[in-house]
Order: C-alpha cells, then sequence, then structure tokens
C-alpha cells in the first residue's frame, strides 16, 4: 500500500516538526520519515535535558521540553510519522511527483520532499585514548538523559562548544566537581556561556584545561582519572568518576548523498528564495543546508521551514495566488488550527 501525501519530511528533528505546522497551515499534509526510533532529532538522542535559551519568548526551555511543545503544536494536522526506518528509495516520477520508500518497506507518493535530516545520520564523534578498553562504557557518556544521575560526581566534561559549556554550567550545583577540558584556548560556544564558565572557574568552583586526552585509567572497569597533554607537552591527571563527551557530530548523510543534490562539505546547497535544492520539487532545510550566510541554528531553521512551506505550496500548484494570512485573525486558518468561533 502506498501513502500519497502532499509532502514527505526526511527528519523529525525541532525543525522538521516545525515544518510540518508551516504546512498545515497553509492546508498541505506531510508524511514523516526519521531514522531514530523517536521524534525529536539531536534534542531527544542526545541532550534532552539541555537548556535552551534563544527560542523565542521561551527565556529557557529544556531540549525535550520543545519538541514535546512542537508535537502539541502540530497536533492539528495530524501528520504520519515513519520512525525508526531511513529512506532507502528516492525516484522522480513522469508526473513529477516523487516515490520514496523506506527500510521497512513503507512506500510513499508526495508532491514535494522536505530534507530536514539535521546532519543526517549523526553520530556523535567518539572518544579515542589509551586505556579506553578498560573503562566500563558506563562511564562514558555522549548524552545526558539524566542529569541527577552526575550527583555527588567527579565529571571530565571533553569539548568546547555549546553542549560542553551548557551542561557545565547546568551540572555545577549537581556534580561534586568539574574538569572542563577542551584542545585549545578558545571555544566555540556562545561568549556569554564561555565568560559564565571563566567566572565559575575564577571562583574556583571549576577547573578549565585546555590539552588533549592521552591515557584513561580504570580500576576493575570504574573510570578512576583522565591524563591529558597540555599545549605546553606538560602531562597532568585529572580524577574523575565520568566522563561526558561533547565533541559534535559526525555528518553523514546516508542514502540522501546518493540522490544526486548538488552537495559542498556534506550539505546541500540551497537558495534562499525558496530553499529549494538543485532539483525541483525538493527542499532543504535546517542544518542539513547550506547557503552564503547560512546559521546552524534552531531558530534560523524555523525562518527556512516557513518559507519553504509557502514554495512547497507554490510548486504542488503554480497557478494559485497565494495570500499571507495570519494566525490571529484568519478564520482559514482558525479552522485549520482547530480553533473554535
Amino acid at each position: 500500500m502506498t501513502i500519497t501525501t502532499d509532502a514527505v519530511i526526511v527528519g523529525a528533528g525541532p525543525v522538521g516538526l516545525f515544518q510540518v505546522f508551516e504546512l498545515g497551515l497553509l492546508g498541505l499534509k506531510a508524511e514523516v520519515v526519521d531514522s531514530l526510533p523517536q521524534v525529536g532529532g539531536q534534542c531527544a538522542e542526545l541532550y534532552p535535558e539541555k537548556p535552551i535559551y534563544d527560542i523565542p519568548a521561551w527565556p529557557v526551555i529544556g531540549a525535550q521540553e520543545l519538541i514535546d511543545k512542537l508535537m502539541e503544536q502540530i497536533s492539528p494536522f495530524n501528520p504520519g510519522f515513519h520512525l525508526g526506518q531511513q529512506v532507502d528509495s528516492f525516484k522522480i516520477d513522469d508526473d513529477g511527483r516523487f516515490s520514496i520508500s523506506t527500510s521497512t518497506g513503507t512506500r510513499i507518493n508526495a508532491g514535494a520532499v522536505i530534507i530536514a535530516a539535521g546532519l543526517g545520520a549523526f553520530q556523535p564523534r567518539r572518544l579515542r585514548a589509551k586505556g579506553l578498553e578498560q573503562v566500563d562504557p558506563a562511564h562514558i557518556h555522549y548524552k545526558v538523559t539524566d542529569r541527577q544521575s552526575f550527583a555527588g560526581k567527579r565529571l571530565a566534561i571533553l569539548g568546547g562548544g555549546d553542549s560542553a559549556l551548557d551542561w557545565t554550567l547546568d551540572l555545577i550545583d549537581v556534580a561534586e566537581s568539574i574538569d572542563l577540558i577542551h584542545r585549545r584556548r578558545e571555544y566555540r560556544a556562545q561568549p556569554a556561556s564561555v565568560e559564565k564558565m571563566k567566572q565559575l572557574a575564577a571562583a574556583g568552583r571549576m577547573r578549565e584545561h585546555q590539552g588533549i586526552i592521552n591515557e584513561m585509567h580504570a580500576d576493575e572497569g570504574r573510570l578512576t582519572a583522565l591524563e591529558i597533554i597540555n599545549l605546553e607537552r606538560e602531562r597532568s591527571r585529572i580524577e574523575c568518576d565520568a566522563a561526558l563527551v561533547f565533541w559534535g557530530l559526525a555528518p553523514n548523510l546516508g542514502p540522501i548523498a546518493d540522490w544526486s543534490l548538488e552537495i559542498e562539505k556534506k550539505q546541500i546547497q540551497v537558495d534562499t528564495e525558496k530553499f529549494q535544492t538543485s532539483i525541483p520539487g525538493v527542499f532543504a532545510v535546517g542544518d542539513i543546508n547550506t547557503y552564503p550566510g547560512k546559521k546552524k541554528l534552531i531558530l534560523s531553521g524555523f525562518h527556512e521551514a516557513a518559507l519553504a512551506a509557502f514554495a512547497v505550496q507554490k510548486h504542488l500548484d503554480p497557478e494559485a495566488r497565494q495570500f499571507v494570512q495570519y494566525t490571529t485573525t484568519s478564520p482559514i486558518m482558525h479552522k485549520r488550527l482547530g480553533l473554535k468561533d
């Protein structure tokens, strides 16, 4: 049985979910495919408890909470979800529509395809060091699903991006101690987070190190310490009970790489009017796309999803006139949202 729909969205992260909403406002139905067993992308898989500070009207919101709110927001549009499967086959039909099949045999016929796959079939960059094989993997963490599990522990947090700094700041009052280890002096995280971290270090509430992980020490599988080599090539030992590794994600487009799209450094090139790819009717939004001035922010992905929805509507019906209708006042929007008069 083939599912027929207006658009298929590849990726169920925050941008993919918001794409459902923007399409729904225009009266378009979406089916969503994701390789993970649950919606939420990186937010749910890697850092569900991570605080996010740059979502409009939310001074702070947890990553999983954001996903929950997005799911609530799109509920009036009843999208179809096909989780734990990836797109194996992609074909342009003679009528210009697209035939999609997944690794579990789901078949979808869609008028447009929107790729919102983040970094693709992402995997966190793994820790490699001498002695790692002696450490029980339970002591090495690539995501935080329960912050209280680190209560009273000595933590070594590895990385210099937003995830490493955010969790350093978040766990400062949970852990017994925190040692932040980054391979260079410059950080990639938000300047405000870096400044807060340095203030905590100056106050003696945590320690900051620059260097690389040389060796790991364990006692009957239990992590006891890391040995680092600093920028002056000096060795030092850091006592710890757990290592939290936030070295980013290794991008892997998976089967999407074989779709004959124009790709630059494992990112899909799009225009900034429609966020359309080199294939008419195929669009890309969020971290997976690239264009001049691109900023990898959830906020940017939401903007891209809004414009892509209008472009999909135009692609499906080129002769139809388009109107911007406001959700505050439009009876049509109220009806689509399931609001009562």
